[in-house]
């Protein structure tokens, strides 16, 4: 005998998209209207162009389901410290994606210095550096931490103990 499965049946896409094509002909009144019915309380206020992309989101959310815990969990981590109070990542210590093709600038003795991040390093005047340490270190002559010389991290301050 065939097993059959009893439940929920699965969300169909096509009725999805077309709540959330109802969702994009809403005006601003409307759609501050469906947030506080989602989420129980008023929009952020001055934040007109969110409405339309957070409600679409829960509204898939809701069908197709969440996030897993684990990139909630990291999302939560990221908020900055001002609305996150201790949780949120000091910014000194946040690793920064460095994509190709950025350029990092730094004013050093009066002239600007334009370092190219690459794929297997950084260009500086024409040369490639495997490190942005190294990259530092031959623009000033002397030791930098590359990524504290162009400013990606901050300095730390030093508290005394008692």
């Amino acid at each position: 005998m065939p097993r059959i499965k009893i439940g929920p049946a699965p969300p169909d896409r096509k009725s999805i998209d077309v709540e959330i094509a109802r969702l994009r002909d809403l005006d601003v009144g409307e759609l501050r209207i469906r947030w506080q019915n989602a989420f129980g309380r008023p929009p952020p206020p001055r934040l007109p162009h969110l409405l339309f992309r957070v409600l679409a989101y829960r509204l898939q959310a809701n069908q197709l389901g969440d996030l897993d815990a684990e990139s909630q969990r990291r999302l939560d981590w990221s908020v900055s410290p001002e609305d996150a109070g201790q949780r949120a990542i000091d910014p000194s210590r946040r690793n920064v994606e460095l994509r190709p093709g950025t350029v990092l600038g730094r004013e050093w003795y009066g002239h600007m210095q334009r370092v190219t991040v690459l794929t297997d390093g950084f260009s500086w005047n024409g040369k490639t550096y495997p490190s942005l340490s190294k990259a530092a270190f031959a623009i000033t002559g002397t030791r930098w931490n590359g990524p504290k010389f162009f400013g990606l991290r901050v300095k730390q301050s030093k508290e005394s103990t008692p």
